[in-house]
């Protein structure tokens, strides 16, 4: 059983809450602040119920204190999007003696932000002595961190030994999200995967096959099955040491009657450039000296088609080079279909998410998952530390 906020008492206490605020800062203002919105529910509820917040999350991956990787400016947005004072300190890290003094002078139902975990080198080591200090902090411990479930650091996992613990709303969702489409999702049940490497997406494949009806593969990742299908790929990007396993889950596919969906033809480029000269060739017949860098137009349509009628579709990944036109158009024209979808619709993965973001259609999606690494490690039916440290 994991504990969730209503078995937790946390009126009138300390309550420390690991959130994911990793967010694209520039110019020390926040860019996309869907992450910092999405932990609103747990802490106006933790604020409404009379607790002194305590909030903690990494930014980036500093090597030490830095400046373009303090918290700063996303307590500030923060603040803005809860209408009160969230207190932050600049700091050397959330285990300094500042943090904890400016922590111990934190007013009753106040709301606080340490600084970047990741300034501290003994957080990614699961280091127990930063733990104890984090947990120093307050009374009782709330995960709503999924995006770093994953990790087994001290402000994922080793705090939440040391302290009565549960998660949050989001953590909540997820996990429920998630564990329906591994457990039991609603057939047709169709699954789009894209991104760069077949690698990162080995574990997912395996572990739907049994459960998924039509598997969709996209982005870069493709050329490695067209390359294991003897398809002349040009100069595209190709895992030539998967080139067994795409064979192997091709095969499994066929095995377990998942129909698997291969771009047709591919937006090709000598250069992945903005403006690049581009021209369209199938996919397994890419000419020498070109990339494939996006799904095509054919490859566009007859992935709509063959999405209608699905009752539940899980995406992650883009479908091309998603960051510079023109090679976003097939990633952004499937975050329109899966929007339009008659279906229970999840979306994970920073540019999936952007995708369907910018097609002002998010509120069409029924979950946008916050975690790209940890819900593929869900998925993959792997253990996530940050969730299993909370069980009773």
């Amino acid at each position: 059983m994991i504990p969730t906020l209503q078995d937790l008492p946390f009126e009138n206490k300390r309550v420390l809450v690991r959130v994911d605020f990793n967010v694209p800062v520039k110019g020390g203002v926040v860019g996309d602040d869907t992450r910092i919105r999405a932990a609103l529910p747990t802490l106006r509820e933790l604020l409404d119920g009379g607790a002194t917040v305590v909030c903690m999350s990494h930014l980036g991956r500093p090597k030490g204190p830095q400046d373009d990787a303090r918290m700063g400016p996303v307590a500030d947005r923060l603040s803005e999007l809860l209408g009160r004072e969230v207190r932050y300190l600049a700091c050397d890290g959330p285990g300094s003696r500042e943090q904890q003094a400016f922590v111990g002078e934190a007013p009753d139902n106040s709301i606080t932000l340490l600084e970047n975990t990741r300034f501290d080198a003994r957080e990614k080591k699961n280091d127990p002595e930063l733990a104890a200090v984090l947990a120093g902090y307050a009374e009782l411990y709330v995960n709503d961190a999924f995006g770093a479930a994953h990790r087994a650091h001290a402000s994922t996992e080793g705090v939440a030994r040391l302290l009565e613990s549960a998660a949050g709303r989001l953590m909540e969702r997820e996990l429920e999200v998630l564990g329906r489409l591994v457990e039991s999702p609603e057939r047709p049940f169709k699954v789009i995967l894209g991104g760069a490497k077949v690698s990162d997406k080995i574990g997912v494949i395996e572990n739907l096959l049994g459960s998924i009806d039509e598997l969709f593969v996209g982005g870069a990742m493709a050329y490695t099955f067209f390359k294991a299908r003897g398809g002349e790929i040009g100069d595209s990007l190709v895992e030539d040491e998967k080139l067994d396993v795409a064979r192997e889950l091709i095969a499994r596919a066929e095995e377990a009657g998942v129909e698997l969906h291969l771009p047709s033809d591919s937006v090709c480029a000598a250069e992945v450039e903005a403006g690049a000269e581009t021209s369209v060739h199938p996919s397994d017949r890419i000419p020498a000296g070109l990339k494939g860098l996006d799904a095509g137009p054919d490859a566009i349509a007859s992935w709509k088609e063959a999405l209608q009628g699905a009752k539940t579709v899980f995406w992650n990944g883009p479908l091309g080079v998603f960051e510079v036109e023109p090679f976003d158009e097939g990633t952004r024209a499937i975050a329109k279909a899966v929007a339009e979808l008659d279906a229970f619709t999840v979306v994970g993965g920073g540019d999936s998410v952007a995708a369907i973001n910018a097609t002002g259609l998010d509120d069409r999606i029924d979950h946008i998952s916050t975690g790209g690494g940890a819900s593929l490690e869900f998925l993959e039916g792997s253990e996530l530390p940050g969730v299993e440290a909370l069980r009773r």
